[in-house]
């Protein structure tokens, strides 16, 4: 496990707002108490308004945004290797969510691993952040340093009227590390990671 840096995810949860969110897509899909998924969707985030948005950011961020090495742990991930399920999480990254058969594929693998009994809603974001050089003053400059492409993932309960609410588990990926792409790593978050063993089973991760 690495260490995650308070500031790296700061400054990402920072530039997650109404007015200027990085975040580009949104997709998800409802599992009833059974298991079975009770529909889905796949749209632009920027098309969202008003309270919708607000609900949306705040399940985004609360991935980043939780506690680092508590809450959201650094694990590194077994590969990229032909047929894993980290290949459908990088590609999922690579086309921007915009492949709904492999966003469909990952709905059903996730409802056959996530404890049943109660509907839960899986919410997943495409994000583009343009990282901007720092000085050795620590202050941003104009130019950029790169593109950080990433997935968040969240696992959230949901009410009697299918809204979700605050995340139980969840990732981000490829990790943010020194203000770069760490694609070898993945931060994961949980508020119970006895919950959580078995997603993290199914991601194939271990502390």
């Amino acid at each position: 496990m690495g260490q995650i840096n308070r500031e790296d995810m700061l400054e990402l949860t920072r530039r997650m707002t109404s007015a200027r969110s990085n975040l580009v897509r949104i997709a998800g899909a409802y599992i009833d108490e059974e298991g079975y998924i009770d529909g889905t969707f796949n749209t632009s985030f920027l098309s969202l308004k008003g309270e919708e948005k607000r609900r949306c950011l705040e399940i985004a961020k609360a991935i980043p945004f939780a506690k680092p090495n508590e809450e959201l742990i650094s694990y590194k991930i077994p590969g990229l290797g032909p047929g894993s399920i980290w290949q459908m999480i990088y590609a999922l990254k690579d086309c921007g969510l915009q492949n709904d058969a492999l966003m469909l594929n990952l709905y059903e693998l996730i409802a056959e691993k996530y404890p049943k009994g109660r509907p839960y809603a899986i919410y997943m974001y495409y994000g583009a952040y343009d990282v901007p050089i720092k000085g050795s003053d620590k202050a941003y400059q104009d130019e950029s340093e790169e593109v950080y492409q990433y997935l968040i993932l969240a696992i959230s309960p949901v009410d009697e009227e299918q809204v979700p609410h605050s995340p139980e588990t969840g990732f981000l990926y490829p990790a943010f590390t020194n203000r770069s792409t760490d694609k070898a790593h993945v931060n994961f978050y949980s508020k119970d990671y006895e919950e959580a063993q078995e997603l993290m089973a199914f991601l194939n991760i271990k502390a």
